[in-house]
């Protein structure tokens, strides 16, 4: 796919006082996903408040089960759920098996899938096969791009953008923010400055969707009305509640003896926006359409999120760990999402998926309060 990049000025990267070699690059990636598959990396004290929401039984839906439509459109693509396989891995050998099964679960279910953030691939081709892999796989499916914003940042080219997005003939790009994961990860690079105007730049040059993304710590409403202001066409809210990406930085840290991150991790292992919060405050912000993730875990999750204003909703962890485990294991997994998704429609009356942001909800809770403040 050809996304018609303008030629660009070389601009020279920031000098930093310690470079991220390929091989170290490769290794936090590999790192990253043996933590979170084995260590007890979700939220510790916080929820996505999720459970705060609570959907009105409709006790007369005047539907038949059979009837209830769970496709939907989303940046122009139709998708057969409102279901992302949202972006995790790649950039390591291990994470080849994974990305495969996931894409193949994508294609199968016409559910979308994000990759994890592709610069491990920008500078070997054998790494570039971990992304790749998930267009083999997923010839037709709805498949988007990941780079970091703190990376744009730095002095990524437009050059190694596009590389990025013909890696793996990308239908959208996401740039992922992840300042609080940078500023605890032992070789982190904390430097923001100018995150924003290179998502501006993008999101006029580029001719595919600009998604920007959180990763676990939630996007606030005044973040979510600068990125409309800039042109990015989605914004993936990924709140608070379920994987930290603090914690596992944590572990790194503690792992390489780096104790004053390590501190900080432990400290900040909860740090960020609720999920719910997150979607809410942003629903009332913006127009552009929104991607709910983060920390969900069943169909009634997703259900709620499109309630609550969402297009789609995003889940990571646990189509990781079943993509770790087997193909057939996935696939029970997002067999029994989808129906849920689909009796939770049924119970609410909803015969179409756009149908839910009818649906009537009572909140309670600490949701109150979030909600209510400003």
């Amino acid at each position: 796919m050809k996304t018609n990049l303008r030629p660009e000025r070389s601009r020279p990267m920031r000098k930093t006082n310690r470079r991220v070699t390929q091989q170290r690059i490769q290794d936090r990636k590999k790192e990253g996903l043996m933590i979170t598959l084995k260590e007890g990396v979700q939220s510790r004290s916080s929820s996505t408040l999720l459970e705060c929401v609570h959907l009105i039984h409709n006790a007369l839906p005047e539907l038949d089960l059979d009837e209830i439509n769970t496709s939907t459109s989303f940046l122009g693509f139709e998708l057969a759920a409102p279901i992302l396989i949202d972006s995790m891995t790649g950039g390591t050998p291990a994470a080849t098996r994974i990305n495969g099964r996931l894409a193949q679960a994508a294609h199968e279910f016409g559910l979308g899938m994000g990759v994890g953030s592709q610069r491990a691939g920008l500078g070997s081709s054998v790494m570039a096969g971990t992304y790749q892999i998930v267009r083999k796989e997923a010839p037709n499916a709805f498949i988007y791009a990941n780079i970091g914003g703190a990376q744009l940042a730095e002095g990524l080219s437009n050059g190694d953008v596009q590389r990025i997005i013909d890696m793996i003939h990308a239908d959208a790009i996401a740039i992922h923010l992840n300042p609080l994961q940078e500023v605890i990860q032992p070789e982190g690079e904390p430097r923001f400055r100018g995150v924003l105007a290179r998502v501006k730049e993008l999101s006029q040059r580029l001719h595919i969707p600009v998604i920007v993304k959180e990763v676990g710590a939630g996007i606030s409403a005044g973040v979510a009305k600068r990125l409309e202001k800039s042109g990015v066409s989605a914004i993936n809210i990924a709140g608070l509640g379920g994987t930290s990406w603090a914690g596992v930085e944590q572990i790194r840290a503690a792992g390489e003896h780096v104790d004053s991150k390590a501190r900080l991790g432990d400290l900040l292992w909860d740090w960020g926006i609720p999920t719910a919060a997150s979607l809410i405050k942003t629903r009332r912000a913006v127009k552009i359409p929104l991607i709910s993730s983060g920390g969900l875990r069943s169909g009634v999750d997703v259900a709620k999120c499109i309630a609550l204003g969402a297009s789609v909703a995003g889940l990571a962890h646990p189509m990781l760990k079943h993509a770790a485990e087997s193909n057939e294991s996935l696939t029970h997994f997002i067999e029994e999402i989808i129906q849920q998704v689909r009796a939770t429609m049924f119970l609410v009356g909803a015969k179409e998926t756009q149908d839910l942001s009818l649906a009537d909800y009572i909140i309670t809770g600490p949701l109150q309060y979030w909600i209510n403040g400003e």
